[in-house]
């Protein structure tokens, strides 16, 4: 039993080529947070608002919301097969190429097409970010021990804060960039910086073994043997390494025994069902709370709160870099508070900063308090502490972890595309309520965060801590409902007397259960 409950901490070499590779695929998700930051000053940067004919809030809105659209694309009809076919290593970066496309699509827009080239650009990015944001997770999630799983793919958000930030420093400092050449192809010069970080990731990505879940459900065993001993070495015993291999080999071949091969399967299978209405909601909820504005449109906010547009771009840059913070430290935190609680507590963080951003510029109108102004400024903050200990990571967290692995990543990709939805609404919704409604809009967001904390602890099982085999013991297993390797020794140790009972309190629900335990 002290095998499986090696955590594989400390300074082993697994651990550390866990987190290098971990990092280096962060760099996917660190291009995906760029072009989001980076978009903020391009629209509010004048040689980019020339180049767009009839440009306003309706176009604005639209710039931002098409690129969801292409995200949604992507999970339902692309990130799927790639990442299914290709495996989790290639798929991230066949993505990553599609991205660049559309990246330098949107840079070279001029004329009187610079709308249309844009707007594909945008659609062409999301394409291809959807590829990104979803086998990377995936692979995060697939390498990483039960225990370790949370601070890991938790690094996925940490590179995708980091782009942010860095978006919102190139921003602010191409506007110092202040000649007739920088008011021409500065903010041309701000997407295309993306190119770099991407450059690095596809040097780096082809060094990584491949996920070994992938290897074994497409008949490579002894690969994936070999993948595990690389990120097992150090920390885990052969025969842990071994039990480990034998329960990714069962679950697959449970899965291969039933007539689930379908993507319908997710649609009318209850145990898949379950999960995927869950990580969906959850993905949904996680830009319905507001995000999305606060990532495009924080310069605006900012303006109206009375800072001038180059303090504006400032900071955002600040408020992005405190992000990368908060969610370092979330990395040390889900993996003990688990899902549940990060969740919850970081929609109430929000709500409380959304109510006082609401409240304050009606109690003091167009700027006449600038303590009020300056209030709403520090609020802003406390909303991203609160996304970025919550909704920001904790989402991609529970999605990458619930589904079997053959259905994980069209698990995955259904669920995102439930954020992409949300995404869409918010982008649309938040420059006209604001345009509107003024303040009034930040109500509506700390309305549908209110409401998501009572829907987390009542709908949401907890999952910390569970190997991605034992899933099934919270959602239901396959036909049969043969539990994993794994929970049958734990249930052995309980029954022995040993000290089990400490562990199943940590999780949260029993190991083993009669039925009554699954989430439905």
């Amino acid at each position: 039993m002290n095998g499986i409950k090696g955590l594989g901490l400390g300074f082993s070499k697994a651990s550390s080529r866990l987190h290098f590779f971990s990092l280096l695929l962060a760099l996917g998700s660190f291009v995906w947070g760029y072009n989001v930051g980076v978009l903020a000053s391009v629209l509010a940067h004048p040689g980019f608002r020339e180049t767009i004919p009839g440009y306003g809030p309706y176009r604005r809105g639209l710039i931002t919301a098409i690129y969801y659209l292409g995200t949604w694309l992507s999970y339902v009809f692309f990130s799927r097969p790639a990442t299914d076919l290709l495996g989790r290593r290639y798929a991230a970066m066949v993505g990553m190429s599609v991205l660049c496309v559309g990246q330098a699509i949107q840079a070279a827009a001029s004329g009187s097409v610079a709308l249309g080239m844009v707007i594909f650009g945008r659609v062409v990015s999301g394409l291809g970010t959807g590829i990104v944001s979803t086998s990377v997770p995936l692979y995060q999630s697939e390498i990483a021990p039960a225990q370790q799983r949370g601070r890991l793919v938790v690094l996925n958000h940490v590179g995708f804060v980091a782009g942010l930030a860095s978006g919102f420093w190139v921003g602010y400092a191409i506007t110092f960039w202040n000649d007739s050449h920088g008011y021409l192809n500065g903010w041309r010069l701000s997407v295309s910086l993306s190119f770099i970080p991407a450059l690095f990731f596809f040097v780096g990505v082809p060094f990584l073994h491949e996920s070994p879940r992938w290897l074994v459900e497409h008949g490579r065993p002894d690969e994936a043997l070999k993948a595990l001993q690389f990120y097992r070495e150090g920390s885990f015993t052969p025969s842990q390494i071994q039990s480990e291999l034998t329960d990714i080999k069962r679950n697959v071949s449970a899965y291969q025994a039933t007539s689930l091969k379908k993507w319908t399967s997710l649609f009318t299978n209850p145990s898949w069902f379950s999960r995927l209405w869950r990580a969906a909601l959850l993905h949904f909820m996680a830009q319905m709370c507001g995000a999305t504005a606060m990532k495009y449109y924080l310069p605006e906010l900012f303006r109206v709160l009375g800072l001038s547009p180059r303090v504006s771009l400032l900071a955002g840059g600040i408020e992005s870099t405190l992000k990368i913070g908060c969610t370092v430290l979330e990395m040390f935190v889900i993996d003990k508070v688990g899902r549940r609680v990060t969740l919850a507590v970081g929609a109430g963080i929000m709500a409380f900063a959304l109510l006082i951003n609401g409240a304050l510029p009606l109690a003091y109108p167009n700027n006449t308090n600038r303590a009020s102004d300056y209030t709403c400024v520090v609020f802003i903050f406390i909303y991203s502490l609160g996304y970025s200990m919550g909704f920001g990571p904790a989402a991609w967290v529970y999605g990458s972890e619930i589904f079997p692995t053959a259905a994980r990543a069209r698990g995955l990709s259904f669920a995102a595309s439930g954020g992409a939805v949300g995404s869409i609404i918010v982008s649309q919704l938040w420059p006209i309520g604001i345009a509107e409604l003024g303040s009034k809009i930040y109500f509506f967001f700390m309305a549908v965060n209110l409401a998501c904390v009572p829907i987390i602890f009542l709908l949401y099982p907890e999952t910390k801590g569970r190997p991605l085999e034992d899933m099934e013991v919270l959602f239901g297993g396959y036909e049969g409902g043969t539990p994993s390797t794994t929970s049958l020794l734990l249930a052995d140790d309980r029954e022995d007397g040993n000290e089990e009972d400490e562990e199943n309190e940590t999780l949260g629900r029993p190991l083993l259960s009669d039925g009554s335990g699954i989430a439905r």
